[in-house]
């Protein structure tokens, strides 16, 4: 009897690795293109000693370097970013990275405020299907759903990529059991330019109120915080576009001003940071190019380091050596993007179009 439910579980457990093995074949890797499909997995895998969390969509991923705030000021930090983040999956993922470290200090991007439902499925899956099964995530795919997707698919994805199977390439069997790193502690690097050629102006709107909803996710975050004794800060990063409405950012001021909170509107401060548009961005003003990220964050750094008194760890035995590996592959990444732009014009492997197809 004994024999026969070993082998029973053994054949049970057999099964399900059989399907945890599909199911991650099927799964997008993102390993040539759309990395930002990698962010919110890599943070399972790096160290939980994190002075400061940024959450956020592109507008903190794209332009903040934790490297550059290390290297800096000895502040250790990572950015739990992901493409069109919208305000409540900035919640929960905030609330999950609370069951695995304290930081001191939260930085929020506003962007978000301006969404009041959700995108697109094809967002969603970049923020939700690498997030590891909890009560956050449960949280995430409820209130992220569009009415035609399924629970269920986001609990076991194979529901939702079982018809990948003819579409699978070398890279799905390549990073089947693991996958290369990408990001620089949640930053997306990259060191071509497009200038600014325009500053487009913002369409009238009928209603500039944000709505209950995102409201309603702002008060949680803050709560969250609060209740961590955790401060936070909501920043604004200082890109041309999405145009942010002068009633938006006063909505801002003042909700910080009656929650006794920060809020940073680098719009404000371009000239101080010394970014310039004609060598400071890769798409024309939307994400700030990695000269971009580091003046950015070397600024802000320094309204960390003196107005929250954030430590500067860098005589730390055991975070200089972490840090310092961290350091080498950013410098590895940084020189291998300035081959590739010198030997093809654009950043060949970083998921660039070639100059005359982005016309």
């Amino acid at each position: 009897m004994k024999k026969k439910i070993i082998i029973n579980l053994a054949v049970f457990l057999i099964i399900i690795v059989i399907l945890a093995l599909v199911q991650n074949l099927l799964m997008p890797k993102y390993m040539s293109s759309i990395f930002e499909g990698n962010l919110v997995e890599e943070y399972y895998n790096n160290e939980k000693d994190n002075d400061v969390i940024f959450i956020g969509d592109c507008e903190v991923y794209s332009n903040i370097s934790p490297i550059t705030l290390w290297e800096n000021y000895g502040i250790t930090s990572f950015i739990r970013g992901s493409a069109e983040q919208l305000i409540w999956q900035s919640y929960y993922l905030l609330e999950e990275t609370l069951t695995y470290e304290k930081p001191e200090v939260v930085v929020f991007n506003v962007l978000s405020m301006k969404s009041s439902e959700p995108h697109k499925e094809a967002f969603n899956r970049l923020t939700l299907d690498r997030m590891k099964l909890s009560k956050s995530k449960i949280g995430a795919i409820n209130a992220s759903m569009l009415e035609d997707e399924e629970f269920i698919t986001y609990l076991f994805p194979i529901l939702r990529y079982h018809s990948r199977w003819n579409e699978l390439t070398g890279e799905d069997f390549k990073y089947l059991l693991s996958k290369e790193k990408k990001s620089h502690n949640g930053f997306l690097m990259r060191s071509d330019v497009k200038p600014v050629s325009y500053v487009p102006e913002g369409k009238k709107l009928p209603d500039y109120r944000f709505s209950e909803n995102c409201y309603n996710y702002l008060d949680r975050i803050t709560k969250l915080c609060k209740d961590n004794n955790i401060k936070l800060i909501l920043m604004k990063a200082p890109s041309v576009y999405p145009y942010w409405y002068e009633e938006w950012d006063q909505q801002m001021v003042e909700y910080a001003k009656e929650n006794d909170l920060t809020y940073i509107n680098f719009l404000d401060y371009v000239d101080e940071i010394g970014i310039d548009h004609n060598t400071d961005t890769y798409d024309g003003g939307l994400h700030l190019n990695l000269a971009g990220a580091e003046k950015l964050t070397k600024y802000f750094g320094e309204i960390l380091s003196k107005n929250f008194n954030l430590e500067d760890r860098r005589a730390d035995e055991n975070l200089k050596k972490i840090w310092n590996k961290k350091i080498d592959f950013y410098n590895d990444m940084k020189q291998h993007q300035q081959e590739e732009l010198e030997e093809y014009g654009y950043l060949k492997s970083y998921g660039a179009v070639k100059p005359e197809e982005g016309k």
